[in-house]
């Protein structure tokens, strides 16, 4: 993602509908984890990072782009520029990974993923958010440097054959996703903007009702997954 981009994302994650309800799912992920060793994949600013931090984690953000490490140096995490297809850790050091909106944007995932492998200890757990549907593309995805938007079957693919069994697999932003359909079908660039305080209010209260509702596996904007790294069978 460009500089730009990410500067906008970081003015924007505090208070925006979109990353607030996610700071929510994902302290909830690890909330039944015990805190221990993480890193954040492209990390950006680190507003994912701060949510591990606060939850108890040791976590460094890591970033490739100069702009996103700068911002997240800048709150005073612990920042890394590093590429995610190879990963600056020792084998089975870390006990999380998070890569939320991260694959999506690296050509070889399947190198990131056998990276992520390599670095979790057997009993790790890998947090990912990926773009889903191929038919939401359009001009946002290609702003933001997106490569692919997955569907159930290649989110799934991408992750087994990397050495990992998915415990289990949701659709997010599910509510919104006509009004984000017809949205992309004109936008002509990225999606990342300031909303009126009363727009952001009501696409806060639509993504807090689906939190109730039974439709995470109905199809979404976001694919969310939760994978360990597949045990070796007995001999």
């Amino acid at each position: 993602m460009e500089g730009t981009e990410v500067r906008k994302l970081a003015a924007l994650e505090d208070a925006h509908w979109w990353y607030r309800e996610r700071r929510r799912l994902l302290a909830l992920a690890v909330a039944g984890l015990t805190p221990g060793t993480a890193v954040d994949i492209g990390a950006a600013g680190g507003g994912n990072t701060r949510v591990l931090q606060a939850a108890g984690w040791s976590v460094a953000a890591l970033e490739y782009g100069e702009d996103g490490a700068q911002v997240a140096a800048g709150r005073g995490l612990s920042t890394l520029r590093a590429d995610a297809t190879a990963l600056p850790f020792d084998d089975a050091s870390l006990d999380l990974v998070v890569a939320f909106d991260v694959l999506e944007h690296i050509p070889d995932h399947d190198r990131c993923v056998g990276e992520v492998r390599r670095v979790l200890r057997p009993d790790g757990t890998f947090l990912v958010a990926v773009p889903a549907d191929p038919r939401l593309w359009s001009a946002h995805d290609e702003a933001v440097d997106h490569v692919r938007r997955y569907t159930r079957t290649t989110l799934r693919g991408v992750l087994e054959r990397g050495g990992f069994d998915v415990d289990r697999m949701a659709s997010w932003n599910v509510l919104l996703r006509p009004v984000v359909a017809l949205r992309r079908r004109t936008s002509t660039g990225s999606d990342l903007e300031r909303l009126h305080p009363v727009v952001n209010l009501g696409l806060r209260a639509v993504v807090t009702a689906e939190r109730y509702l039974p439709v995470k596996q109905m199809p979404g904007v976001t694919l969310l997954a939760v994978a360990r790294p597949r045990r070796s069978p007995a001999p």
